[in-house]
């Protein structure tokens, strides 16, 4: 398994412990703390391997010179 994948999934891990233990402390739910640890911290693990992908693109590949050529 790739290492940016294996860090997303640990980090998806821990974020949907936080995320239903803070849920189930406001609601005293188990569905309502279960049903929001399992949406917001998907969709943040998604945005996170985004994120870390944004981050190791090489950006001085990039110009906003029109006339220099992409190789």
């Amino acid at each position: 398994m790739p290492r940016d994948l294996m860090k997303t999934l640990t980090y998806l891990s821990i974020h949907l412990t936080i995320g239903f233990s803070v849920a189930y402390a406001l609601t005293g739910s188990v569905a309502i703390a279960g049903g929001i640890a399992l949406i917001e911290p998907v969709i943040n693990a998604v945005a996170f391997f985004f994120h870390e992908k944004a981050w190791a693109f090489d950006w001085s590949r990039l110009t906003l010179d029109p006339s220099a050529s992409v190789s």
